[in-house]
């Protein structure tokens, strides 16, 4: 009997042992991994969805939402004003940015270089990376071949990370650092693999566009009288200059988005390791392409096409009500309405409604989304639950591309893409200037984590 004689204490720290020590059950002797994890998963759900309710829903197990851990210099998001790059506003930034001879939008590389330097650009300075962009644009041999030896089923964001990486070959920075290079010089490689990088992406994005949707045919050269957006679209094949126009306005709006999003982060936390700009925007161009980040303008053009198969191309308010509310019911989200940090409409939705309603008022599309835009937000408030229930970027992109003709919405990720790199390569600069450390957070297990508050 004195085996079995227990104290209190010795049957409290009995209690107490950890959820990982292994206790026997009926998935104990088998083999198969997956019915043992089927058994010990619900479990710990509850273990862990408990704790949070008691423990006032930790931020521990909430994506590190809204915690300070980074320096990010090129763009700052305020949650009432939106994003500012380098403290200018969408509009001051449509405003002041020089623009191509008769167009009206800013050029993405008036952008980048207030990005990377904090100054505003004047027009020689942005035609100068015009052709700087275009001489840097060729590409190796090695990842021209890859990219058509690519079989078309591949996801077009697949291609494009792969071709990214693939140009790591001429790594600038590889090459410098492999010789010794003082580690006050590292920004200045990284500086010669951003620009190139940036200059190849249109080459790299178009090939991909051609060797899919149109049979490989009809890639252009690039222009180097011409800009960015202008050679861009060009090599995609669209010479409408609505569609130029467009292109410059979606390029400049994507580049950044502060420095916490998933393709952002990424390439930040990669380049801390002193990974080179290629596998850096690789690898924040693998997050990109996460339903919950870039591929989200796909999914909010999926719904409305739902929507406008079950009630129709022009449905009563009502309808479309009741369309939303069902959504709702499901355990869905009304895709392209909310945001993580953001409390209000996204400037980045509000001028691309601007340059719709310039170019293309009544289009059906258009005049859907401006609908359900008019609908979503006093629904979502009426759910209760939702901190934004105004519209982001993503509910209006796909409806323009669209318009244009551009439908293969499983490429439309790799536009934002393109654009993005700007963004964040320009703060890769600074961070190899800056010299910041190897990004090394601590973590903790849940049972470390229920010790450190008592639970």
């Amino acid at each position: 009997m004195a085996l079995f004689r227990c104290t209190a204490a010795r049957c409290l720290e009995f209690q107490k042992i950890s959820s990982t020590t292994i206790i026997r059950s009926l998935s104990a002797e088998t083999t198969d991994l997956k019915k043992v994890l089927a058994e010990k998963i619900p479990k710990e759900q509850e273990r862990v969805k408990n704790f949070r309710k008691q423990h006032g829903g930790t931020k521990m197990y909430g994506g590190m939402r809204g915690i300070k851990g980074l320096v990010w210099e090129p763009s700052v998001l305020d949650p009432e004003e939106g994003i500012r790059f380098r403290g200018k506003s969408i509009p001051e930034c449509q405003k002041l940015l020089p623009k191509a001879p008769g167009g009206s939008e800013p050029l993405p590389e008036g952008l980048f270089w207030l990005l990377i330097t904090g100054d505003l650009p004047t027009e020689a300075q942005v035609k100068a990376i015009s052709k700087e962009w275009a001489a840097r644009s060729a590409l190796p041999a090695h990842v021209t071949k890859a990219l058509n030896d690519f079989p078309k089923t591949l996801h077009p964001m697949t291609q494009f990370s792969a071709a990214i990486t693939l140009l790591n070959s001429e790594s600038e920075f590889v090459k410098a650092y492999s010789s010794g290079v003082h580690k006050s010089k590292y920004w200045e490689t990284t500086y010669e693999d951003s620009m190139n990088l940036i200059a190849k992406l249109p080459v790299v994005a178009a090939t991909i566009y051609r060797n899919i949707y149109k049979n490989g045919k009809g890639l252009g050269s690039v222009d180097s009288g011409k800009d960015w957006s202008w050679n861009f679209a060009n090599m995609l094949g669209y010479d409408n200059k609505e569609f130029v126009e467009l292109m410059r306005l979606y390029l400049t709006i994507h580049t950044d988005h502060e420095g916490g999003n998933v393709s952002a982060h990424t390439t930040h936390l990669v380049g801390s390791a002193l990974s080179d700009p290629y596998l850096s925007l690789a690898a924040g161009m693998n997050g990109l392409a996460g339903p919950l980040h870039g591929l989200a303008n796909q999914e909010v053009l999926v719904w409305l096409m739902k929507l406008k198969s079950q009630v129709g191309e022009n449905p009563s308010d009502e309808k479309l009500k009741e369309f939303i509310w069902s959504t709702l019911k499901s355990g869905q989200v009304v895709p392209g309405y909310g945001h993580a940090v953001l409390r209000k409409t996204d400037p980045r939705y509000t001028c691309q409604r601007e340059f719709a309603m310039k170019h293309l008022p009544n289009d059906p599309m258009f005049k859907l989304v401006s609908q359900v835009y008019k609908i979503v937000p006093p629904v979502l408030l009426e759910l209760g639950k939702v901190k934004n229930p105004w519209p982001n970027v993503d509910a209006h992109s796909g409806v323009l591309l669209q318009y244009y003709g551009m439908k293969e919405m499983n490429y439309y990720t790799v536009l934002f893409g393109v654009s993005r790199a700007l963004g964040v390569l320009s703060a890769l600069v600074w961070d190899r200037a800056h010299g910041l450390p190897i990004e090394r957070p601590k973590s903790l297990s849940t049972d470390l984590l229920m010790k450190s508050v008592g639970a």
